[in-house]
């Protein structure tokens, strides 16, 4: 995931250490150069809990945790904003304006990829934003 998000490619060592490179974290518009200041950032555990993945079997909290199957599962961010997120939902924390319609179409794309539920809170949030995105288009698979 780091390897395909890189906007300048990083070097790969022995055992899969990664040095340089850089990658652009669309929640805060920072670049960031090396991979000590990227997280990876997905839906919250506790989120995912929330909406029904108290469920899953430990292969599926793998297959989530590791779902390179979709180009929005999983993102790679400023340690920064991923810190502030922590383990909100869209009800109570978005990254910058200018990219809520991507931000809740990957959250809303994810929520049916893993066929998780919203609370409502959530979901008038969803609907709040996604009002300021006419043209924006969903697209998923389900995880399989």
């Amino acid at each position: 995931m780091l390897i395909a998000e890189a906007i300048e490619a990083p070097t790969v060592g022995a055992g899969c250490t990664i040095t340089g490179g850089a990658w652009h974290s669309y929640y805060d518009d920072v670049v960031v150069s090396g991979p000590a200041g990227i997280d990876i950032d997905h839906i919250p555990l506790a989120e995912l809990h929330d909406s029904g993945s108290y469920g899953w079997t430990t292969e599926w909290r793998r297959r989530y945790a590791n779902d390179l199957g979709s180009d929005v599962t999983m993102v790679g961010v400023t340690e920064r904003s991923n810190r502030q997120k922590s383990d909100q939902d869209p009800a109570t924390w978005m990254p910058a304006p200018a990219v809520h319609c991507r931000y809740v179409g990957e959250w809303v794309a994810t929520k049916h990829r893993w066929a998780l539920s919203v609370d409502q809170a959530e979901r008038e949030a969803l609907l709040r934003y996604t009002a300021g995105c006419p043209n924006a288009t969903l697209a998923f698979d389900r995880a399989s």
